[in-house]
């Protein structure tokens, strides 16, 4: 029984993770950014109430971003289950029209 849970966990944790890395994605994209490492990092995970009560579980992801192709930003993503809450990014450098990321 223990051993299903565990696995049920990780099962939607994974398949959470891979609804932030897509919205990261998305956002990215819409900035003009380029998305370092194509990676992201659980920072934590709280039992929380939404907005219907329900117990779920709040998710932070950091990543890191350029916008130039030189330097790194951070940036940051939580969910509330499976549902976008929150995205911040790391104040950076908008390039010039020419030096933009491709």
């Amino acid at each position: 029984m223990i051993a299903a849970a565990v696995v049920s966990f990780w099962w939607q944790s994974d398949q959470v993770k891979a609804i932030a890395m897509a919205h990261i994605y998305r956002h990215c994209k819409s900035q003009n950014l380029q998305l370092l490492d194509q990676a992201t990092v659980l920072k934590g995970v709280w039992p929380m109430r939404d907005e219907r009560g329900s117990l779920v579980l709040r998710r932070r992801y950091v990543f890191e971003f350029s916008s130039t192709g030189e330097t790194r930003y951070k940036g940051r993503v939580e969910l509330y289950g499976n549902r976008l809450q929150k995205m911040e990014l790391d104040a950076y450098v908008i390039p010039e029209a020419d030096e933009a990321i491709h």
